[in-house]
């Protein structure tokens, strides 16, 4: 199971328990993040990896950062 469905996984159960439901209620998973108004955590993960890399591609000290972005790789 890839890390981005665990944390998916992990953040229902956990919105389950802000709101006292349980599995055996049959609630989607909709509404549930309705009610809690809580952010889908893939979203967020997703949101701050872009910014990551913004911040990276902006560093200009000479660090691999750029130069891994760059890198073209060899033809054969």
């Amino acid at each position: 199971m890839g890390l981005i469905r665990r944390l998916r996984v992990t953040q229902r159960a956990l919105e389950r328990v802000l709101l006292g439901e349980s599995l055996r209620d049959h609630i989607r998973n909709e509404e549930i993040r309705r009610r809690t108004k809580v952010t889908d955590i893939a979203q967020r993960v997703a949101k701050l990896k872009w910014r990551w890399a913004g911040h990276i591609v902006r560093r200009n000290d000479g660090r691999w950062g750029s130069k891994l972005l760059e890198w073209q790789p060899r033809t054969r």
